[in-house]
């Protein structure tokens, strides 16, 4: 083995590259992270300087409309209405009574429907839990037209908490296997003789004459057009909302090490500190656009107002999907949609023989439905079942639309919104420096923000 070696570097002309790479150094990229994605949400949101820490969106006084959505659970297999969220109920807004709420929500009973069966909420109370149920009525030519497709939490038949009956101006029908929970008229009867409260509080409402509103809820204003002569003109005013809503800005934060003597030795070519900067805030964006879309509190997902979400007719979004939701405000920015579901929209265009256009936005194609960028968000979950939800909004505070809520120039400023403060050098010589990013989004008006949901993309 020696002498092979002897008489290979005897036969060698030149000097070889392995010994020649200890007298050389290499050209180095700075450090790559593959969690960075292209952030279209953050980038398109117009965004307000919030110095005071808290925003607060005032609007005019508005009265709730129709019932609010309704939460079930389930346990081994048996669905359950959450008690609490009987109070949404129109005839029931307003009443906390615990006890109450309780024996109405132990008074449902479960039921599983097949597509093509009839829900008739006549003299009852009939809560959608799982399932998508259509919405008909007679149309002008006898045909039945399709009002509304209905999805989980809605509750038809409301009026039989008063002992009223159904009108029948529209049918119900399963479009897929449903489960629903349904409240009969005696089961009504006998928890309101158990809780006298309950039947006050229903007698009330029913009775009470329904405030003066707009089509959007809001305390109308009087107005007077077309009159002759001198009429008495009504005096009118438009009323505020005494509580208006509240968006205190959100912190993420993170406690970054580097020891010292990394920084004494390694600093060339590159800072290490402010690399392990820039790492640390990349994935405080990725976490602030994952907020945004998803938190239970502020979330996009979670603050659509519910006369504002939109249900799929088939289940893959089409194009009548799309348009649904795009007729629902004015001056639609932008679509946000899990790639998956954008995919699909693309699937059910190719099957229609449409084509959806392209608009070029910072230099990147997007596809665009209605001359609406669609722009791809990973952070819109998608479900274990294959569905998920895509949204429409309209942005800018001068639109009334949705805007970001960040600080602009925090004390200790690294970027707009973004804090880096030094915390001093531990007794083991690591440097500590807490990093915080502050932000918050607000809807400034209901009809700003849509959402498409129950979207399926695995089909």
């Amino acid at each position: 083995m020696r002498g092979s070696m002897e008489r290979q570097r005897e036969a060698r002309l030149s000097l070889g590259v392995r010994a020649a790479r200890t007298l050389a150094t290499t050209t180095k990229s700075p450090p790559m992270t593959r969690e960075v994605t292209p952030r279209w949400l953050l980038r398109r949101l117009p965004w307000e300087d919030v110095a005071a820490g808290t925003y607060r969106v005032n609007r005019r006084l508005s009265h709730p409309l129709g019932d609010a959505p309704v939460a079930v659970t389930t346990e081994a297999g048996r669905v359950r209405v959450v008690p609490r969220d009987l109070g949404g109920l129109a005839l029931l807004r307003g009443f906390d009574d615990e006890a109450a709420l309780t024996a109405l929500a132990d008074g449902f009973r479960q039921r599983e429907l097949r597509p093509g069966e009839a829900v008739v909420p006549a003299g009852r109370l009939v809560l959608i839990a799982h399932g998508k149920v259509a919405k008909r009525r007679a149309g002008p030519y006898g045909a039945d037209a399709l009002v509304d497709t209905l999805a989980e939490g809605t509750c038809l038949g409301g009026r039989a908490l008063a002992g009223a009956p159904d009108d029948g101006e529209f049918g119900y029908t399963a479009v897929t296997a449903c489960t629903v929970l349904e409240l009969p008229a005696e089961a009504i009867t006998r928890v309101t003789g158990a809780h006298p409260a309950l039947a006050d509080h229903v007698r009330a409402v029913a009775a009470a004459p329904a405030p003066p509103v707009n089509r959007r809820g809001e305390a109308r204003i009087e107005l007077s057009s077309g009159h002759d002569g001198e009429p008495a003109l009504p005096g009118t005013f438009p009323d505020y909302d005494p509580a208006p809503p509240e968006h205190p800005l959100n912190v993420t934060q993170t406690l970054l090490r580097v020891h010292t003597r990394v920084g004494d030795l390694y600093n060339h070519p590159m800072d290490q500190t402010e690399q392990q900067l820039r790492l640390t805030v990349e994935a405080l964006r990725e976490r602030q656009e994952h907020e945004i879309v998803n938190n239970p509190e502020f979330g996009l997902l979670a603050g659509a107002d519910p006369r504002q979400r939109v249900q799929t007719r088939t289940g893959p979004p089409t194009p009548d999907d799309m348009d649904a939701l795009l007729g629902r405000r004015r001056k639609s920015r932008l679509f946000l949609a899990h790639p998956r579901a954008i995919a699909a929209f693309g699937r059910e265009c190719n099957r229609r023989g449409v084509y959806p256009g392209t608009l070029e936005v910072d230099g990147a194609p997007v596809m665009s439905w209605r001359n609406v960028p669609i722009f791809p968000c990973d952070k819109i979950p998608v479900s274990p079942y294959g569905t998920t939800a895509i949204l429409c909004m309209r942005t800018g505070a001068a639109d009334a639309g949705v805007i970001g809520l960040h600080r602009e120039e925090p004390p200790d400023a690294y970027g707009p919104g973004v804090n880096v403060r030094f915390m001093g050098v531990s007794e083991q010589a690591i440097a500590r420096y807490l990093v915080s990013l502050y932000y918050s989004v607000a809807v400034l008006v209901p009809d700003a923000l849509g959402v498409l949901e129950n979207v399926e993309v695995g089909r």
